[in-house]
């Protein structure tokens, strides 16, 4: 007996400290599936990454999709679904890897790579949208570059003088300048020369076996300008993969080797792609882990982290952390706020339906959503309000302030409302009053091991 309550005290002792690890963290963004391949952008003061997504339990890159997730202060994350998938590409009929979004003249070019039905190998195309959610559609009914298993990872740059370039590749890097309509190549496709100067090793054919280099292109380029100097970051390695970069004075090179930029360490995952943008004065690096329960090197998740680059304009080494950024700005309670605007969160997931948008699926006892810095102002509000569902036994909906045990300030008791998308507004008067700003923590209680009701957005009134 006294070695079974041993046992079980260290069950709950790791458990506790597992929990606190979780409440703490910030990394990976995004909590509710797993993402991969982060592409920032930046357009009319909100900060979108499109990403991809791994499959529950996958066992390769067997992906399905492409999503988008927005935020303004840089913590809270708003899940915008998935605009763009395989079934957007008539030609496609696989693996939606890596892909990058940018803004030309008020239109949205999404850049992606999917397995082509036409040629049996992978292939580089692109959609296009109103607005950086969609909706998106292909943009010319057949890929740019086709037939070649090394048409992986675009990245997309327009530079200053209105030119714009696609790089893409493994293990040979591609690039083709595109024409003003974004959906056209200027001229042929070119391969860039790999030497140990611009990238550490020659290119793979001429690499000598046994030949310790300093280091080897592999996938996931990125390209990107500061000043009057450009980047090309990429991973590197092989398997596994750090993140290395080459800069040059031109955006189709020469290029030189530069380094290390996040070098291997433990993230979870073989594989790593990254993103870096600037945004409201700071600099971020965005990047993939393994890092959520049951994640991998086929789970992968997003990841980012702020950084300031060296006086130089090199790039420093750039570690993953649980712990990600720093907040920016503040959220406003007394405006709509949608579900899915998440900070953090454990067991959930979240769901489309044409009519209600996205919402909050899959909740169960103890499970919670944490959204931080919530702005209340100089005077407490009196009564909140939630937009909820359930088909069963519905539960207990509470909202806490600044961490899961938290002071109580609303609660909601959630009755069957007649399906897991019939909605039901409820209103709760506050119990405790609360000013300034605070993390607000989302606690859904219940019978356990049963799933409680869905969640849609929510509300305080003054």
């Amino acid at each position: 007996m006294y070695m079974k309550n041993q046992f079980l005290k260290s069950i709950v002792s790791g458990a506790f400290l597992m929990s606190v690890g979780m409440l703490q963290a910030q990394n990976p963004i995004v909590q509710t599936l797993y993402t991969t391949d982060p592409a920032p952008m930046v357009h009319d003061g909100t900060l979108y990454v499109y990403t991809g997504h791994d499959e529950d339990k996958a066992d390769f890159f067997w992906m399905q999709e492409w999503r988008i997730y927005s935020t303004r202060d840089m913590v809270n994350w708003t899940d915008h679904g998935s605009p763009l998938a395989l079934e957007s590409f008539a030609w496609a009929d696989d693996r939606a890897w890596a892909a990058q979004c940018i803004e030309r003249n008020g239109k949205f070019y999404w850049y992606i790579c999917a397995h082509s039905k036409l040629t049996n190998a992978m292939a580089i195309g692109v959609a296009v949208g109103d607005s950086p959610t969609g909706p998106f559609k292909d943009a010319i009914g057949k890929p740019l570059a086709d037939g070649d298993w090394a048409n992986i990872d675009p990245t997309v740059f327009i530079d200053d003088d209105g030119r714009a370039y696609l790089y893409w590749g493994n293990p040979e890097i591609f690039y083709a300048e595109l024409n003003d309509d974004m959906v056209s190549l200027k001229g042929e496709v070119r391969k860039v020369e790999q030497t140990v100067e611009s990238f550490g090793a020659p290119n793979p054919k001429l690499r000598q076996k046994g030949v310790k280099y300093k280091d080897t292109y592999t996938e996931g380029p990125w390209l990107s300008k500061r000043g009057n100097k450009y980047y090309l970051l990429y991973a590197a390695g092989g398997i596994p993969e750090h993140i290395a970069y080459s800069m040059s004075d031109k955006p189709l090179g020469p290029w030189k080797y530069m380094g290390e930029i996040m070098p291997l360490q433990d993230t979870g995952s073989f594989t790593n792609h990254c993103g870096v943008i600037d945004y409201k004065g700071n600099s971020y690096f965005f990047y993939h882990t393994g890092k959520l329960p049951g994640g991998g090197g086929f789970g992968r998740s997003v990841a980012v982290e702020q950084f300031k680059y060296n006086a130089d304009g090199t790039f420093p080494i750039i570690n993953a952390t649980r712990e990600g950024v720093k907040p920016v700005g503040t959220l406003n309670p007394y405006q709509r706020v949608e579900a899915e605007t998440i900070a953090f969160s454990e067991g959930i997931k979240s769901e489309p339906n044409a009519k209600t948008g996205i919402y909050i699926s899959n909740t169960h006892n103890g499970d919670y959503i944490k959204v931080r810095e919530v702005d209340f102002g100089t005077k407490s509000p009196s009564k909140f309000t939630a937009t909820l569902a359930s088909a069963l036994r519905g539960g207990t909906f509470e909202v806490r302030t600044d961490s899961i045990d938290g002071t109580v300030i609303a609660q909601i008791v959630v009755p069957h409302t007649g399906g897991w998308e019939c909605w039901k507004s409820f209103e709760a008067d506050i119990k405790n009053p609360v000013t300034g700003v605070h993390d607000i923590y989302f606690v859904f209680k219940g019978r356990k091991g049963c799933e409680l009701f869905n969640f849609d957005w929510w509300q305080f009134y003054k």
